[in-house]
């Protein structure tokens, strides 16, 4: 159970530590198959993972990730400015591996188990299926960043999703030097993370609790300021 919490609390969304050194056949699938084991409304598995080495195409869509990521900073102004160029928010091209993950809603037919009232019941799915992909990658002391900057028409036309097919993530996968024990966001001063007992309610959402516990969670802080990790 320990080594559980202690990949959950090493899990970071990674753009500045890869190596670009190859990934390990078997680990990759190893990744692969966790992610295809989470669970699904009604068994429908409503994934799909394009995997992106080829050089020209992590460039076209990095290009693509820096021209929103411009958009995004020009709503931005003062500190909030520069705290934000201070962050980088990809490792497209650095990683060497991206992992297109797309959700098809007709997956597993017209009358999905357990869909029929909750519409995006599969879309969750598939994010359960990333947290797999995420977890299982930690483990295999790979990195893994979740890159958000981009249009989904431009990301489905790239890696040819069909029309049905909704890009829900690209992952940036590879070898990492180290996982720092502080995410990015925190570091740079963008965002802090809050106790546990800030969104925890009892019985009905009102007043907030008390976490159970250590407010910080069921897991202890890192031990150091870096993981260094198989390669």
């Amino acid at each position: 159970m320990s080594d559980l919490y202690d990949v959950i609390n090493r899990r970071r969304d990674t753009r500045r530590e890869f190596t670009g050194e190859p990934i390990d056949a078997g680990a990759l699938d190893r990744v692969l198959a966790a992610a295809h084991c989470a669970p699904s409304v009604g068994m429908s598995q409503p994934w799909d993972f394009v995997l992106v080495r080829a050089p020209e195409t992590l460039v076209v869509f990095r290009d693509h990730v820096a021209d929103e990521r411009s958009v995004f900073a020009s709503t931005l102004s003062g500190d909030r400015a520069e705290t934000f160029d201070r962050i980088k928010v990809e490792g497209i091209v650095e990683s060497g591996l991206g992992i297109a993950v797309g959700y098809d809603p007709s997956r597993g037919g017209s009358h999905v188990l357990g869909r029929h009232a909750i519409a995006d019941a599969g879309l969750y799915s598939v994010v359960c299926a990333i947290q797999n992909l995420w977890l299982a990658a930690t483990a295999e002391g790979l990195g893994v960043g979740w890159v958000s900057f981009y249009r989904e028409d431009f990301l489905r036309s790239l890696v040819g999703f069909p029309a049905h097919v909704r890009p829900v993530a690209w992952l940036c996968v590879g070898s990492v030097s180290a996982l720092p024990a502080v995410p990015d966001l925190e570091r740079f001063g963008w965002r802090h993370r809050s106790p546990l007992g800030e969104v925890l309610h009892q019985e009905r959402y009102g007043p907030r609790g008390q976490a159970i516990g250590d407010q910080a969670g069921p897991f202890p802080a890192p031990r150091d300021t870096e993981h260094p990790l198989k390669g």
